[in-house]
């Protein structure tokens, strides 16, 4: 078995592509104390205040580091949709996007809750409204992809769900934490190599 060096500064990750080809039969919603609101035309910054929440501690920058147009395109866009997940104070926790643009395909382009509610079966909610929202009319496969910086539970979970593993990859990247696009002390389970190591 050989292994790949990755350079210091650099992160790389396994990626898991996952599909569901049937839909799933109907099934209630579990309850839950959380509500999604649909974002129709949500301002850059509002939308990366939010992905920053959720995403923060799993090292996703993709989006903050668009430009304020491009983001734009993707998130106005009439077949991307974005749900703000609020807590009964109203307050954003959560977010799911649902990206129709390849129709037969929908994909679940972000699906995620701030950490303080991992563990509390919210996550189950959350996926039921995205399986919910994703089979409409015309729709053939919906998928997702996870990685091994996301939560070790994830990828368990989309199983769980009714999604199967179909695709694996290598992804590599500069460790987004050193260019200061998010803080240094933020996805401690990810250690952070910024130095060579006979420094």
């Amino acid at each position: 078995m050989a292994l790949i060096a990755v350079e210091p500064g650099m992160v790389a990750a396994i990626v898991t592509h996952l599909e569901m080809r049937d839909k799933p039969r109907p099934a209630p919603i579990p309850p839950a104390s959380l509500r999604l609101a649909r974002w129709q035309a949500a301002k850059p910054d509002i939308y990366r205040a939010l992905f920053r929440r959720v995403g923060e501690p799993w090292l996703w920058f993709s989006r903050l580091v668009m430009s304020d147009e491009s983001l734009t395109a993707i998130i106005h866009d009439p077949a991307v949709e974005v749900y703000a997940v609020t807590d009964p104070r109203g307050i954003e926790v959560g977010l799911l996007e649902l990206d129709f643009r390849k129709m037969p395909d929908c994909e679940i382009g972000f699906f995620g809750l701030v950490p303080q509610l991992n563990g509390k079966g919210m996550g189950r909610w959350l996926m039921a409204q995205a399986k919910s929202l994703a089979w409409r009319k015309g729709v053939e496969r919906v998928w997702v992809h996870t990685c091994t910086l996301d939560s070790p539970a994830a990828l368990g979970f989309y199983i769980k769900s009714g999604f199967v593993a179909v695709a694996r990859e290598v992804e590599t990247f500069a460790d987004p934490r050193i260019a200061g696009i998010l803080p240094r002390d933020c996805a401690p389970h990810v250690p952070l190599l910024d130095q060579p190591a006979d420094a």
